[in-house]
């Protein structure tokens, strides 16, 4: 074994381990950080595959920006741990049933049959002014351009669909027309009351005080 394949074992072992971990820590902020451990260790498996833009992406975007808005969110919601975990036993013998067939599914297609060491070569090393961006930019525009435009439209599609959802017109929802604001008049916002004026009796001042 050569040093990169120690280097990619152990990577490997740590996005195991930070993995699980993202699923069984019991505070949500340890499991965010695992998460950004996770993220970390593929940007490096990624380094050592020749993919620099893939893994500066994942650290600049998930690292940099997702990953801290989940923590911010975290932090500040009060979450109830014990309401969360509620029905958590009873549901366990579904979710087994249904990782294991994941796992089922994931081991045959990404098993030695298909993606052993006799069919996938190693990375062709390339010249000092290969661009790996200008590469992906080509394959995304040439060969792969209508998943790429399908895959954008259903990402518009999403995000429409989040905004309506958020925007919509709820009964108990409080909002402020602009029209009735600008066509208030003085008399339905002030009302002049005609009261007498009272004045309380002043008392005498007490003549031990005096003295």
């Amino acid at each position: 074994m050569i040093f990169q394949d120690y280097v990619f074992y152990s990577l490997a072992a740590i996005l195991l381990f930070a993995g699980l971990r993202v699923i069984t820590a019991r505070n949500p902020v340890h499991a965010a950080l695992f998460l950004v451990l996770a993220f970390f260790t593929t940007a490096g498996i990624w380094l050592m595959l020749e993919a620099e833009f893939l893994a500066i992406v994942l650290v600049l975007v998930y690292v940099g920006a997702v990953m801290v808005l989940f923590l911010f969110v975290v932090m500040m919601l009060d979450i109830n741990l014990e309401k969360l975990k509620e029905g958590f036993w009873e549901a366990i013998i579904p979710a087994l049933i249904v990782g294991g067939f994941m796992c089922a599914e994931m081991i045959m297609v990404l098993g030695a049959k298909h993606f052993g060491l006799d069919r996938v070569s190693a990375p062709v090393p390339h010249p000092a002014g290969y661009s790996n961006t200008a590469e992906l930019g080509r394959q995304l525009y040439t060969d792969y351009l209508l998943p790429f435009e399908l895959a954008a439209v259903v990402l518009l599609v999403a995000m429409i669909a989040a905004i309506a959802l958020t925007l919509r017109r709820r009964k108990d929802s409080k909002y402020i027309n602009p029209v009735d604001q600008i066509n208030i008049k003085r008399a339905d916002r002030v009302r002049m009351v005609s009261m007498q004026s009272f004045k309380e009796p002043t008392q005498a001042p007490d003549n031990k005080e005096q003295g």
